[in-house]
Parts: structure tokens; C-alpha cells; sequence
């Protein structure tokens, strides 16, 4: 994960280590339910589910941090558009 986002990780150490750690959760997550492992085979329906359903008994506060490291996912994949959550 972390040679996935290294060309868009920015910011201080301490925020890049906690993107990568969350994104390593997220992998775990997206893999347990669908069998997917590599980022490159998430489809937008897959963080979605993080997103909503995997962390719905969360704080907002955690939420949010999760869907900023979902965005640089997105950004990395590719994907210019905003994701609509």
C-alpha cells in the first residue's frame, strides 16, 4: 500500500503514516468482503461500502479522516471526479 500511494502521499510524516495505516484497514476491509486485495481491482461501489457501511458505528470525526485517505485512493487510481458519498 504504501509503494501504492507514495506518488501522492503529501504532508508531514505523522499524516502520511495515518493514510497509510488507514488505507492498509480499508485493503483489509475491501479483501474480507470481497476478495479483493489490490486497489487497482476496487471499483467505486467498494470504498462506498467502507465508507458507509464498514464504519457507519464510528465516530464522524473518524469518517472523515477515512474519507481523505479515500480520496488520495481515488486520486492514485486515477479518478479525477470527486466521489459522491
Amino acid at each position: 500500500m504504501a509503494l501504492f500511494l507514495s506518488g501522492v502521499l503529501t504532508g508531514s510524516k505523522v499524516m502520511q503514516q495515518r493514510h497509510l495505516r488507514q488505507a492498509r484497514i480499508m485493503q483489509a476491509a475491501i479483501q474480507q468482503r470481497w476478495q479483493r486485495d489490490n486497489p487497482w481491482t476496487w471499483q467505486l461501489k467498494h470504498v462506498r461500502w467502507f465508507l458507509t457501511q464498514h464504519l457507519k458505528d464510528h465516530s464522524d470525526a473518524t469518517r472523515y479522516y477515512y474519507r481523505l485517505t479515500a480520496l488520495l485512493v481515488w486520486k492514485r487510481l486515477g479518478n479525477d471526479r470527486e466521489m459522491l458519498i
